[in-house]
């Protein structure tokens, strides 16, 4: 039953195959194997070599790019542009406040003139009279009036708030502010 057993053993399993030998499968090919790497060695070489020459004149632009003009480092150069920078803020903050009181001062100035010249009486030659009117932006100053005769030349002035006086004004007084506060263009 012994032996009976092992044949029944022996026929369910496959027949044993014989080892494969690479040896003798790689042999005939082994000179092409070595050309083939050699060459592809040598590819790679000079792919090193090509990549190292163009690194070598990346990294000497970028050192170029990096100093500045007198030799000093990007970071330098970066830092004092950067407190250049921060001057000007801070000069241009001094501007602004400035001119703020310059904007507020020159509301308060006389920015708008007017003149009228003419001739009040018949017997004076010429429109040697006039009257003036000088405002700030805010209509307010004074109208100065100048009256010219044969016999002497008087002058007024009246006080104007926002465009109108509290005395009587004459026409060519009225035309003066009218002129000053731009409502006659001409």
């Amino acid at each position: 039953m012994g032996v009976q057993a092992a044949l029944l053993d022996s026929a369910t399993r496959p027949p044993r195959s014989r080892p494969i030998d690479l040896n003798a499968l790689v042999a005939p090919y082994l000179g092409v194997a070595i050309v083939a790497l050699a060459v592809i060695a040598v590819i790679l070489l000079l792919v090193v070599v090509l990549l190292a020459r163009r690194t070598s004149r990346l990294d000497a632009r970028l050192a170029g790019l990096t100093r500045g003009g007198d030799g000093t480092s990007f970071e330098a150069v970066l830092d004092a542009h950067l407190d250049k920078v921060t001057a000007v803020g801070h000069d241009l903050d001094d501007l602004t406040a400035r001119t703020l009181v310059l904007e507020r001062d020159l509301r308060r100035t006389f920015s708008r003139v007017g003149l009228v010249r003419y001739n009040p009486f018949d017997d004076t030659g010429g429109n040697q009279s006039f009257a003036l009117a000088l405002l700030d932006a805010d209509g307010n100053g004074w109208v100065l009036s100048s009256l010219h005769a044969r016999t002497g030349t008087r002058v007024y002035a009246k006080a104007v708030t926002r465009g109108r006086s509290d005395t009587a004004l004459s026409d060519e007084e009225s035309a003066a502010i009218r002129t000053a506060s731009g409502a006659v263009t001409g």
